[in-house]
């Protein structure tokens, strides 16, 4: 048991908070020092001086708060009754599927976008970027949807939202308008959808939504599911816009399958092209695909991050918002066994995604988002082989999570 010298329920404002006696990424015991929701200083353990709230850390493992990079949190039915899997296991199928079903079972809702990030904060997620359905028959309401989900839970868990075109954009008309409608109403970024295999006209769907994200100041994030040199093809088309609409450092591609699959020579040519305009990656390391050059990538200045996609929805049966999990799938998918890159998946999941929510910096240290979680591991390789419990999770300087318990 965490002990506290007050009652250690959530606090919807905390001006103060000292977090004593916990070892950051597994190192020498300290104190942390929190002060209205950022870490104030970092001390020997048993220095710091009283200062509000204090909670007694144990010599627990300290890590910053996950930092999921690829979330759809407006189409779960996780906490309803169960949904037998269904319709065509391909990407136009799984579309199909979902436009027919959706409605009957109520996607997008606010309790059904709450109840997922309430597992995100459970888990230790303290801050996301979700891609948020817009569409003809939905129009905006997604993005209602999850900023009252947020706001249900107090604003614990900071949201970016990526406008999402999840039928395509092309061929659907009044899709570009509903993007730049989108980015008015506030959302960060833009997406797209395989701009050659869904709407078969790459030209026109890369075309219209660089053009919203360039007047309207947005980013992009694109879907890009296609293969091998269809796949190649799109990242060039991408790059090339990228570079001649000045949005290096806007622009993300997620999942990007097609990289992994290239030969060596192509591989490395597009990694450096890619990393020369200041493109991200998101994936989420899933079963049976092709190992990422990731090493590559980050050494080309790359922003690489981690996701869980979608959670129990229409799409899939699986996930539990585990970040955790998903870095432990990252290190199975590229054979990652020694200590150094272990803990090089979990900074993938925490510190080094900070820029997919557009923060600064996202570590255990002075001026960071005061985002910490507690688990008893010896060291960060011991807790992403054995993926705890949540002891404690702290996010922008409230308790929100206690020995794996929500306290929202």
């Amino acid at each position: 048991m965490l002990i506290t010298e007050q009652s250690l329920v959530y606090h919807t404002r905390v001006s103060a908070l000292t977090l004593t006696d916990v070892r950051p990424w597994g190192g020498d015991a300290v104190d942390l020092l929190i002060t209205d929701g950022v870490i104030a200083a970092v001390t020997p353990a048993g220095t710091a001086p009283v200062s509000g709230d204090r909670v007694d850390g144990q010599g627990l493992l300290a890590l910053p708060g996950f930092v999921n990079a690829h979330a759809h949190v407006d189409k779960s039915w996780w906490g309803q009754p169960w949904v037998s899997y269904g319709g065509e296991a391909t990407t136009q199928g799984r579309i199909a599927h979902e436009r027919a079903e959706r409605d009957r079972y109520g996607i997008p809702s606010t309790a059904g976008a709450t109840a997922v990030l309430r597992e995100f904060l459970r888990h230790g997620t303290t801050a996301t970027r979700s891609h948020v359905d817009v569409d003809p028959g939905v129009g905006l309401r997604g993005i209602e949807v999850v900023r009252e989900a947020v706001a249900a839970l107090d604003h614990a868990i900071e949201v970016e939202i990526v406008a999402f075109p999840q039928d395509g954009v092309i061929r659907r008309p009044g899709m570009l308008e509903l993007l730049d409608d989108a980015a008015l109403a506030g959302a960060t970024s833009i997406g797209g959808l395989d701009p050659a295999s869904i709407d078969r006209d790459p030209v026109a769907q890369l075309d219209g939504l660089f053009e919203i994200a360039e007047r309207r100041g947005v980013g992009l994030d694109i879907h890009l599911h296609d293969g091998g040199e269809l796949g190649a093809f799109q990242y060039e088309l991408i790059i090339d816009r990228t570079l001649r609409t000045g949005l290096q450092g806007r622009v993300t591609v997620s999942h990007g399958f097609a990289l992994g699959e290239l030969p060596p020579a192509r591989q490395a040519d597009l990694v450096q092209r890619l990393g020369e305009a200041g493109i991200s990656w998101a994936t989420v390391a899933p079963v049976g695909t092709a190992p990422l050059p990731w090493r590559a990538m980050t050494e080309h200045g790359m922003r690489l991050g981690l996701g869980t996609d979608g959670i129990r929805d229409l799409w899939s049966p699986f996930g539990d918002g585990d970040l955790l999990r998903v870095a432990m799938g990252f290190v199975r998918l590229h054979g990652l066994r020694t200590d150094q890159d272990l803990t090089a998946a979990v900074r993938l999941a925490t510190t080094e995604a900070a820029g997919f929510v557009h923060r600064e910096r996202h570590d255990l240290v002075p001026g960071s988002p005061a985002d910490v979680v507690l688990l008893d591991a010896e060291n960060v390789p011991d807790a992403l082989v054995r993926v705890p419990r949540r002891r404690l999770v702290v996010a922008g300087g409230r308790v929100v999570v206690r020995d794996g318990e929500l306290l929202i």
